[in-house]
């Protein structure tokens, strides 16, 4: 069976990557690489992460380039791209190796959950996953797993600040669509409840629309509320 590589990007997560790291200790002891890419954290993060990661690795700031980065060192056939902020399911090794080899696709993703109190949360989850089996796009929420070579034949993520995911998609689906597992990944709600549920839900239908009618990645990364 192929390897899979967990490529990780992080900045300033010292509060939380002990915890997300820990989860995948089990993965790692089956053989799984776990891989940290740090954007120049100024906290604890590194110093956590080296303990719970077969490498931690620096890159410069952006998760495009973070990923891209890790990418480029990961022994793994199958990559898998996991937010810091998010839990894989207890067997997802299992299930991303053993699904792309039944079903013989290039990619996929997990179905999402979010983690918070708001009951609209779940409707966004389910939204969104709804969604991505209709279009054949995922997001990086999702956990975005590639075989390597296509992900090389891709070109990797755009270098661009925001919908880095989502162009990455676009290209994959000219190798397959995506393998659309059910098993769940947590993924943190604290963006969505600061923000507003609803208002969080609109201002990013609002930029995937810009995005597809052509708009520039750095403004809306700067409405997203990147700096």
């Amino acid at each position: 069976m192929s390897k899979l590589s967990i490529i990780i990007p992080v900045l300033d997560e010292g509060e939380g990557i002990a915890a997300t790291l820990d989860a995948l200790a089990h993965m790692r002891a089956l053989g799984t690489e776990v891989i940290v890419v740090d954007g120049g954290s100024r906290d604890a993060t590194i110093q956590r992460a080296r303990l719970r990661a077969d490498r931690v690795i620096s890159a410069p700031r952006g998760r495009a380039v973070q990923m891209n980065a890790g990418a480029s060192k990961a022994t793994g056939d199958i990559l898998l791209f996991l937010h810091a902020d998010t839990h894989l399911p207890r067997h997802a090794d299992y299930a991303v190796l053993s699904g792309l080899e039944r079903s013989d696709r290039a990619w996929g993703r997990f179905d999402v959950k979010i983690e918070g109190r708001h009951p609209l949360l779940l409707v966004v989850a389910l939204l969104m996953n709804i969604r991505s089996r209709l279009t054949g796009i995922a997001t990086g929420d999702q956990a975005i797993f590639v075989r390597r070579d296509a992900f090389q034949a891709a070109g990797g993520f755009d270098a661009i600040p925001l919908m880095e995911d989502i162009a990455l998609c676009k290209r994959l689906k000219r190798a397959s669509r995506p393998l659309c597992l059910s098993e769940q990944v947590v993924t943190s709600g604290r963006r969505w409840e600061t923000n507003g549920v609803l208002a969080t839900m609109v201002l990013m239908w609002k930029l995937r629309l810009a995005y597809f009618f052509g708009a520039d990645p750095n403004e809306l990364a700067r409405q997203y509320g990147y700096e």
